[in-house]
């Protein structure tokens, strides 16, 4: 998902950045009614990190990454998970400086699918209903939805860059998800279904969603 500083124009790049930075904004007034989320933001920034910088390669015209987006989702709710996208990749720029040209590019790579996670399938899983409860088959199309939709903002991205690509080079990398995505939902669902076993400790009951996450009896 990562978009190579130099091959999008400087007005994109100011553009993408007002965006991202706009989507930042809309979500602080929940910060100042939940002061808690900014704990759980940093959590989600460092887990985050850690996947991020655990594995990732590259392939064709960007690279693929251990993003680890479901499971912070899940753990960390909807905010701190777009706040911590943001603050995971500016701490990413510390050890790679080059790459805070293109932080707005990459971080709305990262949020805009997540927003539509939510909004389909993910806040579901949140809901008092209680009608979706979390399972392997959930998190297989939660997952789904999510790396289709960075697939589609890396794409965007390259249509829109200076260098033309190749949209057999873009499939090929799209293609190349394909496992990651199967590993990413396999690790998700472990997680959370472990963590979920001592949500009631009150770390994890304050720090976490999972209390309000509705598990499989």
């Amino acid at each position: 998902m990562h978009i190579e500083p130099g091959i999008i124009d400087p007005v994109r790049v100011a553009a993408a950045n007002a965006v991202a930075l706009t989507l930042v904004a809309s979500q602080l007034p929940s910060f100042i009614k939940e002061p808690v989320r900014i704990v759980k933001t940093v959590l989600a920034a460092v887990v985050f990190s850690v996947l991020m910088q655990s594995w990732h390669l590259a392939v064709g015209p960007s690279e693929l990454h251990l993003i680890g987006a479901t499971t912070v989702y899940l753990l960390f709710g909807l905010s701190p998970t777009l706040v911590g996208f943001g603050l995971g990749l500016a701490l990413q720029t510390l050890v790679e400086p080059e790459d805070l040209v293109h932080i707005g590019v990459n971080s709305l790579s990262l949020m805009v699918p997540l927003i539509a996670v939510h909004e389909t399938y993910g806040k579901r899983l949140f809901a008092a209903s209680g009608t979706d409860r979390l399972s392997l088959a959930r998190v297989l199309r939660i997952d789904a939805v999510y790396y289709a939709g960075v697939s589609a903002m890396v794409g965007f991205w390259l249509l829109i860059s200076n260098d033309a690509v190749p949209v057999a080079d873009w499939a090929r990398w799209a293609l190349a998800y394909l496992p990651v995505f199967l590993a990413e939902a396999l690790i998700t669902f472990t997680t959370v279904t472990v963590m979920a076993r001592w949500r009631d400790l009150k770390p994890l009951a304050t720090y976490s969603e999972l209390g309000r996450l509705n598990l499989a009896h």
